[in-house]
């Protein structure tokens, strides 16, 4: 329970979907294009969690990171391994 959240009320986890997302990123003078698959609530959710990587993992601006699609797609179309794998342990 939260304080915001009247006493006695639970909330519903959303179950989270499969999410490709498809861009590219400025490093230094080239651009590089990436492909991410990643679990998500929304679509929202998803480019919060694209551009907190992409930040992480090489060290670029949110903008210099352009997100050019972010579709959801369905289980059997999920390539990444650790997606499968932690979409399996549900």
């Amino acid at each position: 329970m939260t304080a915001t959240q009247p006493k006695g009320t639970k909330t519903k986890k959303k179950s989270k979907s499969p999410y490709k997302v498809t861009g590219n990123f400025k490093k230094g003078k080239k651009i590089q294009k990436f492909t991410k698959e990643v679990l998500g609530t929304n679509k929202q959710n998803v480019e919060e969690y694209i551009m907190s990587l992409l930040g992480s993992k090489h060290r670029v601006k949110r903008r210099e990171i352009t997100i050019t699609k972010i579709e959801e797609i369905s289980p059997d179309e999920v390539t990444d391994t650790l997606v499968k794998q932690l979409m399996d342990g549900k």
